[in-house]
Formats: C-alpha cells, structure tokens, sequence
C-alpha cells in the first residue's frame, strides 16, 4: 500500500501521462477494436491475496484496460452525443476526489452546497432560463426527468402516492414518437406503467405535433383518465429535433399538466443569445434539465437540473431521521432533500472551474465554431449527387446517408449505410452512430468534442465519402 511519499512520486506519472494522452488521444483507434471478452479473460479469475505494486498495476492499466477503451475525448469522436471533458474540469474533479467528501447537506459541507447553488444560478443566467426556477445538480438527465416525473405525480396526488401506494388513477404521460429511452423507464419506476405512456406522433421536422397531444388529453380525459406529464424534447436523440415549447406550454397551461423540458445535449447551444427561440414559452415549464456534462466541457457526470416549484420537489423526497437533523434546517438548502440519492458528489466544483477558466465568451466561441463546422460539413454533403441529408438540420449534429443511384431499394440502402459506418468505425480513424429515421438507416456525425478542429471534421467527411465509393466500384 503506497504511502505518502509514493502518492507524490505517481501523482506527478499520472498527471504526466494524462497531459500526454490528452495531447496524442486523436492518435489512438477511436474505437476499441477488442471482441466481448477479451479484457475479461486477461484479468485473474481471483484478487491478489497481497498488496501489488503500482508500478505493475498501471502497466496492466496501459496493457490490459487501455485497448478496450473508446476514447471519448478523442477530436475524431463524432458518435452519439458527446461525454466532453476539459483541462479546468479534470483539476476540478481531482480536487473533489482529494477531498472526497459527500455532500448531502449544508451541515456535510457547507462550500460544496453554497458553491452549487451559486453555480446554477450562473448557469441559469448563461442559458437564458428566467430567475423563477430553481437549480440543483443531478447525476444524468435520466435521473432529472424520474425526478420531474415523481413530483409531478406527487403534487398532483397531494402528495398522497408516497404514503399510501399507487391507487388506480391511470397517470397518462406523453411524449414524441422520437423522445428520448429514459422516459420510457421513468415512467416504469415510477409505477406509472409502460401503457400509460403515451407517444405523439411527429411532423415531417420529426418534432410534437401539439395539435396531436391536444388531442391525446382530451381523448384520455373523457375516457377518466388523468393527463399528468408532458416531456417536450429540445434535441431528440436520433436527429435533434426540437419540439415546439410555446404551443405545447400552452396546452399544458390550460390543461393544468406538468411539463418538463428534455435539452439534455442541445441546452448548451442556448449559450448563443441567438439559439434561444428555442425556449421561447419557457415561463410556462415546470422542469428543465439539461447536461454540461455533454457539451460544455464538463466531465461526467453533471446534469443541471431546474424547477419552478421548489417546495414541492422538497416535499416529494424529504425524509428527516433524527440523524440528519440539523440546527440550521430551513436556513439553508439540503440538496438530499432534491432528488432520489442521499449521498452527493461535490460535482458543483468541476462546473465552476470550467465556467471561470473559459468564460462564458469562451464558451460561447467553442460552441459557436462547432455549429460553423457542422454547417459547413452539411454543405460539403449536400454537394455530392450520391449522399442526402437529413433535414432539417439542427445544431451540430449532421444526419446524412450515402444514397448512390444505381441503389433504389431500401432494404439494400439500409444495409450498405450500415456497412459504411461500420467500415470507417473499423479503421479505427473515426467514430458515427447511426439511427432510423422512418424506417431508413441514416449516419450521424456529432461535432461537439472538445478539442475537435475543423480540420478534423473535414478529414473526417473525406473518409467517409471516399469509403463510400470504394465499396461500390
């Protein structure tokens, strides 16, 4: 077991090859090319029974862990959406981890809950969000919107649900056809029922149609149903498409039902005074959630949270044993208090390096030469007789298909786009993703990394395109 002095020695090695790794990551395959199982057969079915030396477990960090990774943070990572990590947030994040405290109240320490309410509140003003609502940090946007779910449930029911159990009183949540996985789960645990979910179809932008969830409510209403939730998307997962807020802010008002906003990739982008159309209808929202963890430079995890109705967020998840009482309840915010996990990470202080080492001009600029790139990228694509894009385009992320016109059948174009993605992600160069837009394979090309150049988007088209047509000459 390593000792003080030992801890300096590979403190400076690590930090060392962290600088180095961050420097030469666009070197390394994107994606890691190991088979499912290859790392686990290369560790010891048991534990060491005696101490190994540091020096041995980060060679096997080097030899065994390091091929299976994907390397995120590689400029050449254009899949998904990003998980972005900057030089700020590391120094952030290793001082967390050095103090390593658990911050589920003031009392726990009083910095890390003071520094987090200070710090969405910068947030807040960043993105344009009115000063009504209320911030907290969540692990993920999954974890926001089961918490938006089960205060909108609990305030609806008098907060009887988290007494007595779940009655028969057929919730109904809505979505888009196109909404994000994690509310299907939430709407699982919260007893709710996958059934009781209920999906609105989409416009030819792939957006709500808020005429068809008027509809949805006012059917389900007649039948004795209870409209309780609606989650307007901000940048579907597929192809960011976003959901008209004002009419469906509209429709929640006068229906009296909670709405909650889904901007977990695209609520950087509102950093741009110009993206905030967006949310035009946002004094209407009762929740709102999106992840810096995505694309403000902030490593994983940190999901910001905001609420208008703090009390009732509070008296949904409050729980007060005798071992958490504390002199200064009611005087301060006891951020256990505001979501499902007692014990909290200090993720407030990574968030605050990012903010003061860039500014938020700086932030601004990172996020406005991505949408340049990605736009100049779309144009490039749209110049070739042979591919098509996915319109319309929203923000950074590219949706195109490689549609040659001797190839008319779709069944056929499904599976050679499907080869394409796979034979560029194989070379090891690059990293897409790809989705289904009515039914058709379409490629997806994120332009959000970090460190991620014009240079590298264009080197990036150059081998796809070029891919492209080798496979079929």
């Amino acid at each position: 077991m390593i000792d003080s002095g030992e801890f300096r020695k590979y403190a400076h090695d690590f930090v060392d090859w962290m600088a180095d790794y961050l420097e030469n990551t666009g070197d390394y395959p994107v994606k890691s090319a190991v088979g499912p199982g290859d790392i686990f057969s290369q560790i010891p079915d048991n534990p060491p029974a005696e101490g190994e030396s540091m020096d041995n477990i980060f060679e096997d960090f080097k030899k065994v862990i390091l091929p299976g990774m994907t390397h995120w943070q590689s400029p050449n990572y254009f899949a998904y959406f990003t998980a972005n990590s900057s030089y700020p947030s590391l120094l952030g994040e290793m001082l967390t981890s050095t103090l390593a405290a658990q911050c589920m109240i003031w009392e726990t320490s009083p910095a890390a809950a003071e520094l987090e309410e200070k710090v969405m509140n910068w947030l807040r003003e960043m993105i344009g969000l009115p000063d009504t609502f209320s911030g907290v940090i969540q692990d993920t946007a999954s974890t926001a919107t089961l918490v938006a779910l089960l205060t909108a449930r609990e305030k609806q029911s008098e907060y009887r649900i988290n007494e007595m159990g779940y009655p028969q009183q057929g919730h109904r949540v809505y979505c888009s056809s196109e909404a994000h996985s994690s509310i299907e789960k939430a709407v699982m645990m919260s007893g709710i029922g996958r059934k009781n979910l209920v999906r609105i179809p989409v416009d030819d932008s792939l957006a709500m149609i808020p005429g068809e969830l008027e509809r949805s409510v006012r059917e389900d209403r007649e039948a004795g149903l209870v409209p309780l939730f609606v989650v307007a998307a901000l940048g579907t997962t597929g192809t960011l498409a976003i959901d008209p807020l004002e009419p469906l802010s509209e429709i929640c008002r006068r229906e009296k039902i909670w709405l909650h906003v889904d901007a977990a990739f695209a609520g950087t982008a509102q950093v741009l005074p110009e993206n905030r159309w967006m949310i035009k209808g946002i004094e209407h929202v009762d929740s709102y959630v999106f992840n810096p963890h995505k694309w403000m430079f902030t490593n994983f995890d940190c999901s910001a949270y905001y609420i208008r109705d703090e009390e009732a967020l509070i008296k949904t998840f409050e729980i007060l044993p005798e071992y958490l009482k504390t002199r200064t309840r009611g005087q301060v915010k006891d951020y256990r208090d505001w979501g499902i996990q007692l014990g909290r990470r200090f993720r407030a202080l990574k968030l605050w390096f990012v903010i003061r080492d860039f500014g938020v001009e700086g932030i601004q600029k990172k996020v406005r030469d991505h949408l340049d790139w990605a736009g100049r990228l779309a144009e490039r694509i749209n110049q070739e007789p042979d591919f098509e894009l996915q319109e319309p385009r929203h923000l950074s992320l590219v949706c195109f298909r490689f549609r040659p016109g001797d190839i008319r059948e779709e069944p056929e174009l499904n599976m050679l786009n499907e080869r394409l993605m796979q034979k560029v992600n194989e070379s090891g160069k690059i990293f897409i993703t790809h989705t289904k837009v009515r039914g058709l394979v379409t490629l997806r090309m994120v332009v959000a990394q970090t460190r991620v150049t014009e240079q590298h988007v264009s080197n990036a088209w150059e081998l796809i395109r070029d891919t492209a047509r080798e496979m079929i000459s």
